[in-house]
């Protein structure tokens, strides 16, 4: 059983704005394709910047789908960083070429946007097997229009991380040592600069669950997650610092309980709670559950990659 573990200060507000995107990548956890109509409402995301500011919270986290095919999501972005608070944005790169969308890096380079792109490896056949035809070339073109606005550049303070996923049930390499192939393969090749990249193990939830249980391998994937398990790692789990929400405006300890609607502890069920309350939120239990062991085996993983 997943040890028992209490949020600590809460920093950060990860908000999932829609499922819809222009991708259907075999490992997303949440489902996300271009056939989803799943959006947050106008006025569920009005309430964003009022928790922003009543917590005085540091950072939002926006995340899909494809967060930018959401049509108020400049506006969202424009009222967190009047507040001053730091938003990071889940992009998938290739979002960046599709029609209607050329200017997005300028948009985000213009209000300091921290990009968080998907970039599962820097060999073509392996991006194109995990998410789709031609998204590699598609993500090298989205990297060189970050590149251009000043991202991956040490002297412009505009952050461009990427992030890497395992192409199976399998824990990622040391980020460190990748991290390292990545910056070297990306420059020579493709003359790519970038900040960091982030290691994060795929979560048996929704799709990929799928593809491991047709495969006949779910219970050996959870095994080695749960065997993999490394205490810790367990200080610096995301879900002690953030609160999680979806479309719908409703509360989770993070993006993983989410997807399985694997409520939080309490009366914090939605956006409102925690507007019309003075809660406590420091030292309130975290409800966890057998997917748990994905973050904490091995090096851990987190939204911002691995732990030790």
């Amino acid at each position: 059983m997943f040890p028992k573990i209490e949020r600590k200060e809460l920093t950060c507000l990860q908000v999932n704005i829609g499922y819809k995107c222009n991708q259907a990548c075999s490992h997303c956890h949440v489902d996300a394709s271009p056939y989803r109509t799943e959006m947050m409402d106008k006025d569920t995301l009005s309430l964003i910047p009022k928790v922003l500011k009543k917590y005085s919270l540091t950072s939002l986290d926006i995340t899909g789908g494809a967060p930018e095919m959401h049509p108020g999501f400049k506006e969202l972005v424009r009222e967190a960083r009047d507040l001053e608070v730091e938003v990071i944005n889940r992009c998938n790169l290739t979002i960046l070429s599709e029609p209607g969308y050329e200017d997005l890096a300028s948009f985000m380079a213009e209000n300091q946007v921290t990009v968080v792109a998907s970039l599962p490896c820097y060999l073509k056949e392996n991006v194109d097997k995990q998410r789709g035809k031609d998204v590699f070339e598609k993500s090298i073109t989205g990297l060189h229009k970050l590149n251009a606005m000043g991202y991956g550049n040490p002297t412009k303070g505009l952050i461009l991380n990427l992030v890497f996923n395992p192409q199976g049930p399998v824990l990622p390499p040391s980020q460190q040592k990748l991290e390292t192939e990545y910056r070297r393969e990306l420059l020579m090749s493709h003359g790519i600069h970038f900040n960091s990249l982030f290691t994060i193990v795929n979560m048996p939830i929704n799709r990929f669950s799928r593809d491991l249980e047709r495969a006949g391998l779910l219970d050996e994937y959870n095994l080695l997650l749960e065997s993999s398990f490394n205490p810790s790692n367990l200080d610096s789990v995301m879900c002690r610092n953030l609160i999680s929400v979806n479309w719908k405006g409703e509360l989770f300890d993070c993006d993983f309980n989410q997807q399985l609607m694997q409520k939080m502890p309490g009366n914090l069920n939605h956006l409102r709670d925690l507007l019309n309350n003075n809660l406590k939120i420091v030292d309130s239990p975290i409800s966890v559950g057998q997917h748990c062991y994905g973050c904490t085996a091995g090096s851990g993983s987190s939204c911002s990659g691995s732990l030790t």
